[in-house]
């Protein structure tokens, strides 16, 4: 399967999923604050917003249902429906007004995020040629980085005026004044007007989610996967159902040992990174002290360069010494939160820097060596599921550290410092993790490394 010259056009379309994804995450992140003011929450009602999102549970909830359908039905079958949830789900969040309609939408938003999750870096890499497995994941990796991009641009441009002298918000927000009496009839002030800023950003996710569909239900079913299939139907062994296939796996000593690795990887890495998606302009905003507005040009700066790191090692990912590069990547991570703690989050030269580290780390990330392995160290038969269940556990846990994230960090901040050491000492974790049991893959057909791992009778 090693030759497929279809996969750069095929990764595009299913990297939407990965923009999408994002997208949901930093969307909500650049309007919470919006959100919050205008349905009076407290940090409690945000860290349930992060905790059942496409940031933790939701997406979680997801991931082991839409996991083990891509093995069972097939990586097409995930792509024929699962948009039209995530448009029900953007839907309802555009149309809250009240906490638990916004729960409801990020709740199903999160669910298909989820269920698409495996699927897509499953279906990258067994479309991908041998040599370009790792670029493809990048590129995917680069639609994770596109989608906060552009949504925060719009956040920027659509922002409402905080308050502040000489804060007349963003340039297009008399659009937002303009759009929100059109369907209200007029007589809209405060936080109600203001949050009008936020529909409108996931209303452009609503369209996206759309486009997506369109491309992605005229894939080709993974070829890979369809042998597999035949090879088990020539066996003359009965298909095995969804339960007996979950345990199959955690009976497989090899499957076992790669889920603990890189669910212990990505896990840790994940725990500070899905605060930081959610929360990061929120606490640019309220330990920073920048307005709605600045902190959200910060974030678009940093996903500018993200997306520049993240196309740097696509170039190289497939070349160089797999190892040596995720060195660099969470070690630029473990600086950044080591140069916020002693120089401040107050300090606009703490900020800046601690932003650029940041954008380095994201763009050479944990994400983009956990979506390569994870598609490598299982056969076909269980991998999806295997990356569903893992997704979960990580996805899952990210949910509970979330909830206890706010309670750290305090209404206004002030447990930041508390917070930023725990989200340092996840990092060295991921960092030895990764150093230590990183594979040896590179340059190997999927085929190859499954025979090396569990032998021909798999």
């Amino acid at each position: 399967m090693g030759n497929k010259k279809s996969s750069l056009k095929s990764t595009i379309a299913v990297s939407l999923t990965n923009y999408l994804d994002a997208g949901a995450i930093v969307a909500g992140a650049s309007g919470l604050t919006l959100w919050k003011d205008y349905l009076s929450l407290t940090e409690g009602h945000l860290g349930w917003l992060n905790a059942i999102s496409a940031n933790c549970l939701g997406a979680a909830i997801g991931a082991i249902i839409g996991g083990f359908m891509a093995d069972k039905f097939g990586r097409k079958a995930i792509y024929t429906y699962n948009m039209l949830v995530y448009m029900l789900g953007v839907l309802i969040i555009m149309l809250a007004v009240n906490f638990p309609i916004l729960l409801l939408g990020f709740l199903v938003t999160g669910i298909s995020v989820g269920v698409g999750v495996p699927a897509s870096w499953t279906y990258i890499s067994e479309s991908s040629e041998t040599g370009n497995r790792g670029r493809n994941i990048c590129i995917s990796q680069m639609a994770w980085g596109i989608g906060p991009l552009i949504i925060l641009l719009i956040g920027t441009l659509l922002a409402p005026p905080t308050g502040g002298s000489g804060d007349t918000g963003g340039v297009l927000f008399p659009l937002v004044e303009t759009v929100a009496n059109a369907i209200t009839g007029g007589g809209l002030q405060g936080s109600a007007l203001n949050v009008f800023s936020s529909r409108i950003v996931f209303a452009s996710l609503f369209i996206v989610a759309f486009i997506a569909w369109q491309l992605q239900r005229r894939l080709d079913e993974s070829a890979e996967w369809k042998a597999a299939k035949e090879a088990e139907k020539k066996s003359g062994i009965k298909a095995k159902g969804v339960f007996s296939s979950f345990g199959d796996l955690f009976t497989n000593k090899v499957c076992v040992k790669s889920i603990l690795f890189l669910a212990g990887m990505y896990l840790t890495w994940n725990l500070v990174c899905s605060v930081m998606g959610f929360f990061q302009p929120h606490i640019y905003e309220t330990a920073g002290g920048l307005s709605n507005e600045m902190a959200n040009s910060f974030a678009a700066g940093q996903w500018v360069v993200i997306i520049a790191m993240t196309f740097v090692c696509s170039l190289v990912v497939d070349k160089m010494n797999q190892r040596l590069l995720y060195a660099f990547g969470v070690g630029m991570g473990i600086i950044a939160w080591l140069i916020i703690i002693t120089i401040g989050i107050n300090s606009m030269t703490g900020l800046v820097v601690f932003t650029l580290l940041w954008a380095m780390q994201a763009g050479v990330s944990v994400q983009t060596f956990y979506a390569l392995w994870a598609s490598e160290l299982f056969p076909a038969k269980y991998r999806a599921a295997a990356q569903g269940i893992m997704f979960f556990i990580v996805r899952g846990l990210s949910a509970v550290w979330g909830i206890l994230f706010v309670h750290i960090y305090g209404e206004n901040g002030e447990g930041f410092t508390m917070a930023a050491y725990l989200m340092m000492a996840f990092f060295i974790i991921s960092f030895i993790i990764g150093i230590i049991w990183a594979p040896k893959t590179q340059g190997k057909t999927l085929e190859e490394i499954t025979r090396e791992r569990y032998g021909d009778n798999i």
